[in-house]
């Protein structure tokens, strides 16, 4: 890596954390903002929610070819100031239609956001120091968003609306604080872009860039494999687990925050350690441990659920659930975004970003949908068995997807390490006497 590329990603890094300890202050306590200080009814709180997926859903598909065309840059600054003003706007805003409107901007400018800055962390890394790159990224984000949850839990109080005005007005400081520390980076491979032809080799045009995609068999399994992790994980925290945990393993709301809290230590006491441990190691098989883990994470929640008459055990049990996703989480981290990147046709890395991240948002979508509806019906057993089969189906088809990836795309590092290698010279031997 060179100089400038390490100065690129040092102010992408920090940018994003800054941006990342803005949402903690507001992330937690949305739905008790819309619903209940600004007495707008749960209806209206879980249609603002739905609104920051459903927008999400609406730009993605447009975001990676404007990223490969005009370059991550802009497209990242325009994405911060949308949803630094959606942030201002749910605010300062007290009206249902204006809220909603508000949720828009502010899932649409994250949703921008995303992708544009893995290409900008993809264009300041090399194949060999990706990982590490991604996983740093991921560390900062969950230690901003706690960090900011905390701080943002002691100043909330819902008897001053004032207070949530606060919250979401420095969600929206950061964002453009953000915006503006991306601004200032100088990508060292823009000029690459602007050189790359509007053909590929082969002749294909870049619009035809979502057919190439989808006849990617790597990147499809790989989407495929995205959609049902963020499903039967993330999709799961905010509602079918947070339901079983409280109504089946009967565990109390601050028990809850201790499970949510340990989540979050995982990852952020965890990350480097694991980052060493799966670097040099084949990501489809690292994948496929994650489904492992996560297997062992659900059968203990289930447990959990049956242990009425030690609810000690229980608790350590569902505690121990949240620690495995974050466990799990940590492998995930640097493997998967880099392996998307590394994946993609050098013209066409924004458009990998942004079609992983659309399939991201439909599982973040649908898991508290289906997970909602199980709960509400009490069918915690067959809950529980499904996302096991999918924990275990997220190993089977990590597996099968590496039989199509390349040496390099499975192991960069051991393969750069064997490359550099190679190109030492080696002094030849003086003959004796």
């Amino acid at each position: 890596m060179t100089t400038a590329m390490g100065s690129a990603l040092r102010r992408i890094q920090l940018g994003n954390a800054l941006s990342a300890f803005g949402n903690g202050f507001t992330v937690p306590f949305t739905f008790i903002y819309v619903s209940q200080v600004r007495g707008l009814g749960a209806g209206t709180a879980g249609a603002v929610l739905a609104m920051l997926a459903v927008a999400a859903l609406f730009v993605l598909p447009f975001t990676g070819r404007v990223i490969d065309r005009r370059g991550p840059v802009p497209v990242a600054v325009l994405g911060t100031v949308l949803a630094a003003s959606g942030s201002l706007g749910l605010g300062l805003s007290g009206s249902e239609p204006v809220v909603i409107a508000a949720a828009g901007a502010l899932g649409a400018g994250m949703a921008v956001v995303q992708p544009a800055l893995a290409t900008m962390i993809v264009w300041c890394s090399t194949t060999a120091t990706r990982s590490r790159a991604f996983a740093t990224q991921f560390f900062l984000n969950n230690l901003g968003l706690g960090v900011g949850g905390l701080i943002g839990g002691l100043i909330v109080d819902t008897a001053h609306p004032s207070s949530f005005v606060r919250l979401y007005a420095t969600e929206a400081a950061m964002f453009l604080v953000l915006g503006a520390v991306v601004a200032r980076v100088r990508l060292p491979r823009a000029t690459r872009l602007e050189a790359v032809p509007a053909l590929r080799a082969d002749g294909v045009s870049a619009s035809a860039g979502w057919r190439l995609l989808v006849k990617d068999r790597a990147m499809v399994m790989v989407c495929v494999l995205g959609f049902v992790m963020f499903f039967a994980c993330y999709g799961q925290f905010e509602s079918g687990l947070s339901a079983f945990a409280v109504e089946v393993t009967r565990i109390s709301p601050a028990m809850l925050g201790i499970a949510l809290a340990a989540n979050t230590a995982v990852i952020v006491l965890a990350q480097f350690v694991v980052l060493r441990l799966v670097e040099q190691r084949r990501r489809s098989r690292v994948i496929a441990a994650v489904g492992l883990v996560w297997t062992v994470a659900w059968l203990a929640a289930g447990l959990s659920g049956m242990m009425h008459g030690h609810h000690a055990l229980a608790v350590t049990a569902i505690i121990s659930t949240y620690a495995l996703f974050g466990l799990g989480e940590s492998m995930l981290s640097p493997t998967v975004s880099p392996l998307v990147a590394d994946l993609a046709p050098d013209r066409m890395v924004g458009q990998y970003n942004a079609a992983f991240a659309l399939v991201k948002q439909l599982a973040l979508a649908l898991g508290p949908a289906v997970g909602g509806l199980i709960a509400g019906a009490g069918a915690y057993g067959p809950y529980i068995v499904m996302l096991v089969v999918s924990s275990l189906a997220i190993s089977v088809t990590a597996l099968r997807m590496g039989r199509r990836l390349t040496p390099v795309q499975e192991t960069p590092l051991r393969h750069s390490l064997v490359v550099a290698r190679s190109r030492v010279p080696v002094p030849e031997r003086v003959p004796a006497g």
